[in-house]
């Protein structure tokens, strides 16, 4: 690990990944009345709460932030990984046709093609779910894209049903929480590789959630970059100041941030595809039942 030496005693180590926790901390999210929503493979929301729940849900945890306070969590399996793989064909056919495209590149012109899309994705419906899914009570991942006869197909109503998907579950959950417990939060930040694009990946949840959505310049970051935090923060927990003062004083700080509001046409339009998808989710189960995994 260390063949010249370097290491001293007393350095401080951070494992890559502290999943919930790091996703606090790479958001500034640890005081009462914030949150943060960590996107990726698999995507959770975190809620700190400013009292308890008033009831026990079946796709709601309790868990805390790293330094103890109760904290309200939705997690769901599926995320971004169907985006990726169609990501992936679309830059399989681009250099087929000779073009070979960047990652990033490739991202940034699928999902600007968002901003041509009708608000409720023409009528198309995706299900992303490469694994079961706890808040649909999906027990098999069947990926799925399914259309009507009439449905407008284009490339910017499927990327936009493509994030749809990869919010879909993680509104349901939400739900839960802002229409069942009345959960309200001062700021909302957001972190991960999907918005690496500007605007698109932040509207798109805004819209999906119906709340404002913050990200910061460390957006893209994620969870690796908050345990590294943790870690430099240790030096700070023996001088007694608390988590979140540290955060607020001596990593963000003068930190630049964007927020954008949901906008009501993609508010109705995502409402409409959500009544679709929870309406198919039958198909998906089938599916699942059906068609066996041959990986």
């Amino acid at each position: 690990m260390d063949p010249a030496g370097n290491l001293q005693p007393g350095t401080l180590l951070a494992p890559p990944e502290g999943d919930a926790g790091t996703g606090m901390v790479g958001t500034n999210s640890v005081r009462k009345r914030t949150g943060n929503i960590s996107v990726g493979t698999s995507a959770f929301s975190m809620n700190v709460l400013e009292k308890p729940l008033k009831a026990v849900h079946r796709d709601i945890d309790i868990v805390t932030t790293p330094d103890g306070a109760p904290v309200a969590m939705v997690h769901v399996n599926n995320c971004s990984s169907d985006i990726n793989a169609w990501a992936g064909l679309f830059g399989e056919f681009a250099a087929a046709l000779g073009v070979e495209t960047a990652p990033d590149k490739l991202y940034s012109v699928l999902f600007n093609q968002v901003r041509q899309a009708e608000p409720d994705a023409g009528g198309l419906t995706n299900y992303s779910f490469l694994s079961g899914e706890n808040i649909t009570a999906t027990q098999e991942g069947r990926p799925l894209f399914v259309r009507t006869p009439h449905s407008r197909m284009n490339l910017p109503n499927f990327m936009l049903a493509q994030l749809y998907s990869a919010f879909a579950a993680l509104k349901i959950g939400m739900d839960v929480l802002i229409n069942e417990e009345n959960v309200r939060t001062d700021v909302m930040l957001a972190q991960g590789g999907l918005f690496k694009t500007p605007v698109i990946g932040q509207q798109v949840l805004a819209n999906a959630l119906e709340i404002p959505i913050t990200i910061m310049d460390s957006a893209g970051e994620g969870g690796p970059w908050g345990m590294a935090v943790l870690a430099v923060y240790a030096g700070f927990h023996k001088d007694g100041m608390d988590l979140a003062d540290f955060l607020d004083e001596k990593v963000f700080k003068g930190a630049s941030a964007t927020t954008l509001q949901p906008q009501p046409e993609g508010v109705a339009g995502c409402r409409r595809f959500i009544q679709r998808f929870c309406c198919g989710i039958a198909v998906e189960n089938a599916a699942g039942q059906a068609i066996a995994d041959e990986g």
